[in-house]
């Protein structure tokens, strides 16, 4: 059977000029890096990069039943969604409580809400939104011309503000944390994925390049998928398919702060959590700093007091030169454990993520 073909972004051609290493990445070639990740890390963290995620899926949800579709479909309660703009970060869980995906929810009005998931979960995500939407006031519609840049890092914001219309500047620079607005044709969202401060904008796609490039005028470094990935780890979020996924409940991936059980609200998985909770949540998802020397990657065994888990992410830490990871473990209070590394078991300290906050090391984590 012929493989499906590889996609593209908007910004491809832009990522060969700047000399990007292109990989297959959940059907889309995309940037590992531009040479040198190590130096994307950095820049991200002291001043600031770009990404293209223009493989994320922007989904917009209209009707008069959307906010009644979404308190369903979500584990996060969009009740807290009030002001226009605002954005809530949610699991999408099936009827078990396993993690269908993690997403971001957009509130623009109590007809209109936008939803960004992930590119390795597109097809089920859209499959599984369109079958819960029966019975509801709703059209939920994937919008295909969009692209989406990441602009990252402590001078990020002052960067991308000088390269906008007037307007367009002002109403994004009054942008607080977890905020959007739509500026012209552009949706500027006050949100990331490095644990540092930035935007993510979604334009339209013949746009990209020529906004890529006013981006690089005033010195924005582009960043590829490699140092992207290890500035979430060290700012302890959750990469799905490997910290969280379909058999894996929200509450035993770090992530039940994300679930609103207060109230009644009959959310698909609901019953299931409540089933765990009862029974008592057996494993918990930590964060490692290896003390030998070695590699911490996905997939090791972990051994402590309590039993065995596995590393879920893992990876050399260039803000903490050390190496980091998140593992699943047995619930308890261990504060060390031993991970296996090609059959040799190797000390590593258990703490609390995030490992780096603003460019310094969190608490604990030294």
């Amino acid at each position: 059977m012929q493989s499906a073909e590889i996609k593209k972004t908007a910004l491809y051609s832009a990522h060969l000029a700047a000399g990007a290493r292109m990989v297959d990445f959940s059907g889309w070639e995309m940037p590992i890096n531009y040479g040198s990740q190590l130096d994307e890390h950095h820049v991200v963290r002291k001043d600031a990069g770009m990404f293209d995620v223009s493989h994320m899926t922007v989904v917009d949800v209209r009707g008069a039943g959307t906010r009644s579709f979404l308190q369903h479909l979500l584990a996060n309660d969009v009740a807290r969604l009030a002001e226009p703009g605002k954005a809530l970060y949610s699991c999408m869980l099936n009827e078990r409580g396993g993690v269908i995906d993690d997403l971001i929810t957009y509130f623009l009005d109590d007809n209109y809400f936008r939803l960004v998931v992930n590119a390795a979960t597109r097809s089920k995500d859209l499959a599984w939104m369109q079958e819960q939407a029966r019975g509801f006031d709703v059209q939920v519609a994937e919008q295909h011309d969009l692209a989406m840049i990441a602009v990252q890092g402590p001078n990020a914001r002052a960067k991308t503000l000088s390269v906008l219309p007037a307007a367009d500047a002002v109403v994004a620079e009054g942008l607080q944390a977890l905020f959007a607005a739509q500026c012209g044709e552009f949706f500027i969202a006050r949100t990331g994925y490095t644990g540092e401060d930035g935007f993510e904008i979604s334009l339209p796609a013949d746009r990209a390049t020529g906004f890529w490039e006013q981006l690089l005028s005033a010195g924005v470094k582009p960043c590829g998928l490699g140092a992207r990935d290890s500035l979430r780890l060290e700012a302890g979020m959750n990469l799905y398919g490997q910290d969280m996924d379909e058999n894996t409940s929200p509450l035993e991936s770090g992530l039940a702060w994300t679930v609103a059980m207060k109230d009644g609200r009959d959310f698909i998985g609901r019953a299931a959590l409540e089933t765990q909770i009862a029974g008592g949540i057996h494993m918990r998802l930590v964060g490692l700093v290896l003390e030998d020397r070695g590699v911490l990657r996905a997939g090791q065994p972990v051994r402590t007091s309590r039993g065995s888990g596995l590393t879920t992410s893992g990876g050399f830490s260039p803000s903490l030169n050390r190496t980091i990871a998140f593992a699943r473990i047995p619930a308890g209070d261990d504060l060390e454990c031993a991970v296996d590394i090609r059959g040799k078991p190797l000390r590593a300290r258990i703490v609390r993520p995030p490992f780096v906050r603003h460019g310094k090391p969190c608490a604990g984590v030294l």
